[in-house]
């Protein structure tokens, strides 16, 4: 057997990248029967049927895997929002946020794309809301901004592009990767939402050893995904957390709260309020 990494999948075939070059692949029926499914970004175990056909056989440990979009072993996320056209939604880059701390993933970027249509005022806002808590680049494909400071967070890593429909996804990546050429779409304003330019999670090889993962947009996302921990999502509530008097504090009611007393200084009212509204969504669905 020989081992790859699953690049595409398309109608119950995988297409996986190996020393062999890529090996189109079927899958075993007992992955059916156990109901596992393979992943992009999986690592695999398959033989041989000949040159460029084979068989999946086994699946190797996945270090993360992401819901939407589906896709395994990443190493870097770079959530991306337009701050305007359409406008930026904060609840949806929350969760997105919250998703991909969910998985471990080590290296988050909040990307803002669109930015020369921005005011001052609006991308002061925003990073306001977000400084040292997580990295933030902004960008605009027209005008070239941004684009070599992606380049050089993706290098020799796995990164994945996230976020809504319309954003400008594609033209990010069409920016950094322009033999990719990603069908990009325009703005329906009648609704202010991206068409679906995406169909399908593909890796797609930027340069040696560093690819980028392009993936269908869409314009919502539930947390169901999440139990009671939403606090240890929240990176700027980590410093905190255990230093409250009780140990199973939600940072509510509760007196001697160590997230509480932060707010204001160390933690954001916007954010310590956008915990609370996320936290009374997983209580009840509970």
């Amino acid at each position: 057997m020989i081992k790859g990494r699953i690049i595409k999948g398309v109608g119950g075939l995988y297409f996986v990248d190996t020393d062999n070059g890529i090996i189109e692949c079927s899958i075993r029926g007992i992955f059916r029967k156990n109901k596992i499914t393979p992943t992009v970004g999986d690592y695999v175990k398959i033989s041989l049927l000949e040159d460029t056909k084979g068989i999946i056989e086994e699946i190797l440990e996945r270090k993360n895997i992401l819901i939407r979009p589906r896709v395994s072993n990443i190493d870097c996320a770079i959530i991306t929002f337009s701050i305007i056209s359409p406008n930026i939604n904060i609840d949806l880059l929350d969760r997105f946020l919250i998703l991909a701390e969910s998985q471990n993933i080590e290296n988050i970027i909040i990307c803002i794309n669109k930015c020369d249509l921005a005011s001052e005022e609006d991308i002061e806002s925003i990073k306001s809301l977000y400084k040292n808590i997580y990295p933030i680049i902004f960008t605009s494909t027209f005008k070239n901004v941004g684009i070599e400071d992606l380049k050089n967070i993706m290098d020799k890593k796995v990164t994945v592009f996230a976020g809504p429909s319309g954003v400008g996804k594609s033209s990010l990546i069409n920016a950094i990767l322009p033999n990719a050429s990603l069908k990009t779409g325009d703005i329906s304003k009648k609704i202010e939402r991206g068409k679906h330019t995406t169909r399908q999670v593909e890796l797609l090889e930027a340069w040696e050893h560093t690819y980028i993962v392009d993936s269908p947009g869409f314009t919502s996302l539930s947390i169901d995904f999440l139990e009671d921990n939403l606090d240890k999502y929240f990176r700027d509530f980590k410093e905190f957390l255990g230093n409250c008097k009780f140990y199973d504090c939600k940072h509510i009611h509760e007196p001697s709260c160590a997230i509480k007393e932060q707010i204001g200084k160390n933690i954001s009212e916007e954010r310590y309020d956008r915990y609370i509204k996320l936290l009374n969504e997983v209580s009840e669905r509970s």
